[in-house]
């Protein structure tokens, strides 16, 4: 190959949009297989749900034990959490970064709220007697229910990791997509949480 081939366009062209290709991150691929496979589990925990949520064995059921206005209240930090991290999201694209991480530590303190109160509730439950172990309703509660928490409780910490990289890099392509890949993984635990509250909590009490 002589220098001529070496320096011309069309060969750099086709250099640089190799590497490119070569060093397209996998993230969005991957994180969209994670998901389904996530809704593939919780898909599972519901249908387990359906199928044992009317073993009481004797002991209390949805009536005895649920409060709704402690269980909308956990809802609305949720929701409005999500909100929240829109807002992050429209301040990380005008790149402004003090006001993204600013919205980012409002959602964890929503998400934060809402880890407590779930635990409270747990607690609560436990203290009454109508622990995992008393029915296969409360078995198949506890698990769904607390799986949900263990994902917000790891978003969380995703978020808080997040928010240190986005301090001392900033917000370049890589925190960008991160950021992306975290807000999708959010809303998705809203929207599970929508179908928990609907279908656990709400179609019982109605």
């Amino acid at each position: 190959m002589t220098s001529m081939d070496v320096n011309h366009p069309v060969a750099h062209a086709a250099t640089g949009g190799h590497d490119a290709h070569a060093h397209a991150s996998p993230t969005p691929i991957g994180f969209w297989i994670y998901l389904m496979s996530d809704c593939i589990i919780f898909g599972c925990l519901f249908a387990t749900f359906a199928v044992l949520g009317g073993g009481y064995a004797g002991g209390p059921g949805p009536l005895d034990l649920y409060e709704p206005g402690f269980v909308a209240v956990e809802t609305a930090l949720l929701l409005i959490s999500s909100v929240t991290f829109g807002l992050a999201m429209l301040q990380a694209e005008a790149q402004k970064l003090n006001n993204t991480i600013l919205w980012l530590a409002v959602t964890g303190l929503f998400g934060l709220a809402f880890i407590g109160m779930e635990i409270y509730e747990f607690h609560h439950l436990i203290h009454l007697g109508a622990g995992p172990d008393r029915s296969a309703f409360l078995s198949a509660f506890f698990t769904l229910v607390g799986t949900h928490g263990l994902h917000v409780t790891a978003g969380i910490i995703w978020l808080v990791t997040l928010m240190v990289q986005l301090r001392q890099k900033g917000l370049t392509g890589a925190n960008m997509r991160r950021l992306s890949t975290l807000s999708m993984f959010w809303h998705f635990l809203d929207l599970i949480w929508i179908g928990v509250f609907s279908f656990v909590y709400l179609v019982e009490l109605v």
